[in-house]
């Protein structure tokens, strides 16, 4: 299994293992930086093409069979859930990912929050169902609910959709994401709207903003580095990697109005800024 680390308080325990020092910021800049073009990168290829990639389609065909079968008992998503994760730990640790995590202690612990992530790679999601400890939901562009086993699982565990070509459609996934997060799930968005191709962040949708607003939570700012280093975006080749995950000390929007959203967005950007290195 990949394993994680955390920054914690002398004589604290993290929910995954004892305490453990972060590395410094170079050997993570180093251990994912994108290797010379060579017989090394070559067999990286081959591996991932023959070996790692076939072994994910057999952990989604099965963990997404358990999944759809499991939903049928539990209509909550626990068991979903459960899946989702054995699923993502499964796949990084195939994939030879190691993910180092920082500020855990910011989750909150299951309540209701909205984490805002920023999303470079498909291996962003593998990463957050490892590595956030307790039940949550994606909020997750449609065309992703109609992949075989993945989008029937996220369908069944209650993920919600977000229809972005009609304006009441965005407004009713809204809506729901509201309602969602009122049940007491912290909800986890990517408020760029899609992945970034180039290493830098994407604008920031107003979505998870005026969701914030609505329901009256905090927001939570993640900031992953090194997920496109390990996974470029429209790629089928997986490095070995080191990820790290920050959990940034969430924002209120307490008394905030929608007229509120704008300054919001630029203050949850400037705190996922601040951890943030392209490492590409």
């Amino acid at each position: 299994m990949a394993r994680s680390r955390s920054r914690a308080k002398p004589q604290e325990k993290v929910w995954f293992e004892f305490d453990r020092i972060m590395p410094d910021p170079s050997i993570i800049s180093e251990a994912t930086a994108s290797p010379r073009r060579g017989p090394h990168e070559t067999l990286s290829y081959l591996r991932s093409i023959l070996i790692t990639n076939n072994l994910i389609y057999l952990y989604t065909a099965f963990m997404g069979s358990l999944s759809l079968a499991g939903s049928l008992f539990d209509s909550r998503g626990h068991w979903q859930h459960w899946c989702a994760r054995t699923w993502s730990r499964l796949i990084l640790a195939t994939s030879r990912i190691e993910v180092y995590v920082e500020g855990l202690e910011h989750a909150g612990g299951g309540s209701p929050t909205i984490f805002c992530v920023n999303h470079q790679s498909s291996m962003d999601i593998p990463v957050l169902l490892a590595h956030l400890p307790f039940q949550f939901r994606f909020v997750a562009k449609r065309s992703l609910f109609r992949y075989p086993f993945m989008g029937w699982h996220m369908r069944r565990s209650g993920y919600i959709a977000v229809g972005r070509d009609r304006p009441g459609e965005a407004r009713k996934s809204v809506d729901d994401a509201a309602g969602k997060i009122r049940e007491g799930y912290p909800v986890v968005i990517f408020p760029e709207g899609g992945r970034s191709r180039d290493g830098e962040f994407l604008p920031f949708k107003s979505g998870a903003f005026h969701l914030a607003i609505l329901a009256g939570v905090p927001i939570t700012p993640v900031t992953l580095n090194g997920t496109m280093a390990v996974l470029r975006p429209d790629s089928v080749h997986i490095r070995p990697g080191t990820v790290e995950m920050v959990v940034h000390p969430p924002i209120p929007t307490a008394g905030l109005t929608r007229d509120g959203a704008s300054a919001l967005s630029t203050r949850v950007r400037n705190q996922m800024l601040s951890r943030f290195r392209k490492i590409t």
